[in-house]
């Protein structure tokens, strides 16, 4: 369910500014996804796991604030290029 060290690397690698940016957001968004993504397949089968929702509750918070800091600091187009990137808006 966690995201393993190679799938980390992968992303870091596809969406920060070089192998070992995992501090910039735009990884950080990438990796909160895909544990997001992790935890809402999970949730489909053990939908009574609360503490699990909690956590998937605390890190779409996390990553709807640093959405809205690189919104804010960053240009509409970068923004809308890694919504479309990661899937998050229809």
């Amino acid at each position: 369910m966690a995201v393993t060290a190679e799938q980390k690397k992968a992303i870091v690698a596809e969406y920060g500014k070089n192998d070992k940016d995992s501090g910039s957001p735009e990884a950080q968004i990438a990796i909160f996804s895909k544990r997001i993504n992790d935890l809402t397949e999970h949730l489909k089968t053990h939908n009574k796991d609360y503490s699990t929702r909690r956590g998937l509750m605390k890190l779409v918070g996390r990553r709807r604030r640093l959405l809205n800091y690189l919104k804010q600091h960053r240009e509409p187009d970068y923004y809308r290029n890694l919504l479309s990137q990661l899937n998050l808006r229809k």
